[in-house]
C-alpha cells in the first residue's frame, strides 16, 4: 500500500533525528546503507527458516546500486538477499490515479528496475488506473519491459478487479520467478470474515496475491495460507505478506496504547496522507526487534502462518531522512 512520501517544513523534526541507541548524530548516518541492512537482516532470518522464502521490497529501487544511479556500482549483499522489486506508479498514478506518468519519471525508474531485473529479479508492477484502455495499456507496455503487473483501479487496494488476470494460466506457481501476474489486495475492508475473503482469491486464477496477515485483526492460520494457494483453474498460486517496515502503523498488534500520549524517540512524523502511519527511525533497534529479530516478532508470525514471502513497503523512506 503506497505511503506517499512527503517534507516535514519543521527544522525541529529533522534536528532530532539522531538515536542514543544507534548514531550520535542522524547526519552521519548512510541512510540508504541502513535500509538495505534491514533488508537483508529481513532476509537472512527468513531464509534461513524458509529457503524459498521471496523477499520484495517495494519503491526505495535506488538501494540497487551503491551510488543510487542506472549507472553505479551495483549492491550485490542487498540484490543477493532480494528475490524481486516492486515499483508502484511505473506507467500509471506517479502524480495522479489514472494519469499516465511521465516519461522522464517512467524512465529513471525503468532504468534502476532494469538494473535489478538483468541480475534476476523479478519485477513487480502496480499501476493505479481505472480506466479500461489505460488498465490494457498498463499490462501490455509492462509485460513488453519484462514486468508482471497489476492494473489496480482502486489506491487503497480493496478490490479484486473482474475477469481473468493478464497472461492467465493454470500452471502451478511454486516460486516468485515463475509468476506472470499478481494481485495486490492488502486492504480486505470488503470481507466481513476470513472465509468471504478466501472464497473470494480462491475463486481467481492470479499466480501470486499480496495480502495483509491480518483480517480484523485476526492472522490468517497456516491452514488458510495453503486454501489460498488454490487457483479456480486447478493451478496453484504463491502468497505474499504485506509488511511495512518504514513506517509504524498504529492499528498494528505492536502499537502500545501510552504511544498515544508518548511517542518513543524513534517514531517520528506522521504521514499526512495515510492517517495512523508513522514516518519510524528504521534502524532503530527497537523497531527492528519489532519487524524481525525479537522472538515473536512480525516476520516471526508470517512465517508461522507459512507464507511464500513478503513485500516490504515503505523502503524509500530514506528519502525523509534525506
Amino acid at each position: 500500500m503506497k505511503k506517499i512520501l512527503f517534507l516535514f517544513l519543521a527544522f525541529a523534526v529533522l534536528s532530532c533525528n539522531s538515536d542514543d541507541e544507534n548514531s550520535s548524530n542522524s547526519e552521519d548516518r548512510n541512510f540508504h546503507q541502513d535500509m538495505r541492512d534491514f533488508v537483508i537482516g529481513i532476509s537472512q532470518k527468513a531464509k534461513g527458516v524458509k529457503p524459498n522464502f521471496a523477499v520484495i521490497p517495494q519503491n526505495g529501487i535506488e538501494l540497487v546500486t551503491e551510488n543510487g544511479e542506472e549507472g553505479g556500482a551495483i549492491s550485490h549483499a542487498y540484490l543477493n538477499a532480494i528475490d524481486g522489486n516492486g515499483q508502484e506508479d511505473l506507467l500509471f498514478g506517479y502524480d495522479n490515479d489514472d494519469q499516465a506518468t511521465s516519461t522522464e519519471d517512467s524512465n529513471y525508474l525503468k532504468g534502476l528496475l532494469n538494473v535489478s531485473k538483468n541480475n534476476g529479479k523479478k519485477i513487480l508492477v502496480t499501476d493505479y488506473c481505472s480506466t479500461p484502455s489505460k488498465m490494457v495499456t498498463s499490462y501490455q507496455q509492462n509485460f513488453a519491459g519484462g514486468y508482471i503487473s497489476y492494473a489496480a483501479p482502486d489506491r487503497n487496494l480493496t478490490v479484486i478487479p473482474s475477469g481473468n488476470p493478464y497472461n492467465v494460466n493454470a500452471d502451478v506457481i511454486a516460486n516468485l520467478s515463475q509468476a506472470k501476474n499478481f494481485l495486490y489486495l492488502v486492504n480486505p475492508v470488503n470481507f466481513a470474515s476470513k472465509s468471504a475473503f478466501i472464497n473470494a482469491v480462491t475463486a481467481t486464477n492470479y499466480d501470486a496475491i499480496i495480502m495483509d496477515l491480518f483480517l480484523n485483526d485476526e492472522a490468517f492460520t497456516a491452514s488458510e495460507i495453503n486454501q489460498l494457494r488454490n487457483k479456480a483453474n486447478g493451478g496453484k498460486r504463491i502468497v505474499i505478506c504485506y509488511m511495512s517496515i518504514g513506517e509504524v502503523e498504529d492499528y498494528r498488534y505492536y502499537w502500545e496504547n501510552s504511544w498515544n500520549a508518548s511517542k518513543p524517540s524513534w517514531i517520528v512524523a506522521e504521514n499526512p496522507d495515510w492517517t495512523g502511519n508513522f514516518k519510524v527511525k528504521y534502524w532503530n533497534a527497537d523497531w527492528q526487534d519489532i519487524i524481525f529479530r525479537g522472538s515473536d516478532s512480525y516476520l516471526d508470525k508470517i512465517l508461522t502462518a507459512d507464507f511464500d514471502g513478503v513485500y516490504l513497503d515503505i523502503i524509500d523512506g530514506f528519502e525523509y531522512f534525506e
